[in-house]
């Protein structure tokens, strides 16, 4: 399925504010990430271009982290720019990453949450590869193929998802060698489907409805069959599920 960037776009925008309170998960991959790119990559990351920045959850966490001459953020709408207004340095390369020039001769590339929007990941690998030094960083997560898998399972939407092992293979054919390659299971449990539904919503992520429509009938039977991911507390109130799946890799371009 084609990914409609436009309607990404126009989704992330008008959860821009709800975005920073409700992707919990989010920000917990945000941290690891920057936990994992600290323990793998050298502090002096002079020249570091961000992909899909958002409200800057990465890029807030790293910038006090690493030695940057100039940190460069990427995202699809202009918005995004106000969440950086404190931050002297750094600097904007905003659009498409699938389509504007990437900045040159950069030490890392880093990003968190955002790649599984690419229509072709590996041409976004290539360009990656071309804009890193020899031995440049490119240290990322991304959602793998049980992300989301409850709202996939009852109402077929979803991204089309790549296991590590694809991720794997991607990049070392594009002159990448993986240093490190780990999932995770991230579970938010939901007092009712329908706070399930909110808080997609507020993270932005249904951008991916492809003709998708919510009829009266068609969320009265959603809410019936998320049973089949509901559990009972000891206090016999009953909790739905909803999983990401991030994959992280910490890769250096070698050729």
């Amino acid at each position: 399925m084609q990914i409609d960037k436009r309607k990404v776009q126009q989704r992330f925008a008008k959860a821009k504010y709800s975005y920073s309170e409700q992707a919990v998960a989010q920000q917990q991959i945000c941290q690891y990430l920057s936990v994992l790119i600290q323990q793998h990559c050298p502090v002096a990351l002079k020249r570091v271009f961000e992909i899909g920045c958002g409200s800057g959850n990465l890029t807030h966490l790293l910038l006090p982290q690493l030695q940057v001459d100039q940190y460069i953020v990427n995202d699809l709408y202009p918005a995004v720019m106000e969440f950086f207004k404190h931050d002297a340095n750094v600097d904007f390369c905003l659009g498409d990453a699938e389509t504007i020039v990437y900045p040159k001769q950069l030490t890392a590339i880093v990003s968190s949450s955002a790649l599984q929007w690419m229509n072709n990941l590996s041409d976004v690998f290539a360009k990656i590869q071309h804009a890193l030094q020899l031995q440049g960083w490119f240290c990322f997560s991304i959602f793998g193929p049980d992300n989301l898998k409850e709202i996939k399972a009852l109402t077929g939407q979803g991204l089309d998802y790549h296991s590590a092992e694809q991720l794997t293979e991607m990049l070392e054919q594009q002159g990448f060698e993986v240093l490190h390659c780990e999932e995770q299971q991230i579970e938010l449990m939901f007092s009712h489907p329908l706070r399930v539904l909110k808080h997609l919503k507020a993270t932005g992520v249904t951008a991916n409805s492809h003709h998708f429509v919510w009829t009266k009938q068609r969320l009265q039977q959603f809410y019936h069959d998320y049973a089949e991911f509901s559990q009972s507390s000891d206090q016999d109130n009953t909790y739905y599920r909803l999983t990401y799946h991030p994959i992280y890799i910490i890769a250096r371009r070698i050729t």
